[in-house]
């Protein structure tokens, strides 16, 4: 049986995804999120899934024969903490992220309370070795 991906690119919209978002602070941290991920990559946001904004994306296939699309870059204003997305695998990431201020991880993502905690000049490095990553390990077939 074949796995279908939950999480893909939609016609959902991004602005009014961001105006759902409960808390206030966490609204005005999306709008500003949204301005440095869409002006750092020069890629137009895109809901993928319910709730995930992603810049970009790239076509990946596994050794197994697995493949999919996903976006190059993303995150996502979630009720506890905010979710960044970037590349799984870098491992030049780790350096960055010294840097970077308040967060955690978890397996795939990199989570922050709120923008104030990190350093902005970082993430926008983090993204743009993340796409660099990507596109370097998933090249767009011609």
């Amino acid at each position: 049986m074949a796995y279908e991906l939950k999480t893909k690119e939609n016609d959902g919209d991004v602005i009014e995804f961001i105006e759902q978002v409960e808390h206030a602070k966490k609204r005005e941290d999306a709008y500003k999120l949204l301005d440095i991920f869409t002006e750092t990559t020069g890629y137009q946001a895109k809901m993928w899934g319910a709730s995930i904004i992603g810049v970009g994306s790239y076509h990946y296939k596994y050794k197994t024969g697995h493949e999919g699309d996903a976006p190059l870059v993303g995150f996502s204003p979630r009720k506890a903490k905010i979710s960044l997305y970037f590349a799984t695998g870098d491992e030049d990431r780790g350096e960055l992220l010294k840097q970077f201020g308040k967060y955690t991880t978890g397996k795939a993502c990199v989570y922050i309370n709120k923008v104030e905690d990190i350093n902005i000049d970082v993430l926008k490095k983090l993204i743009i070795q993340s796409v660099a990553f990507l596109q370097e390990r998933y090249p767009n077939p011609s």
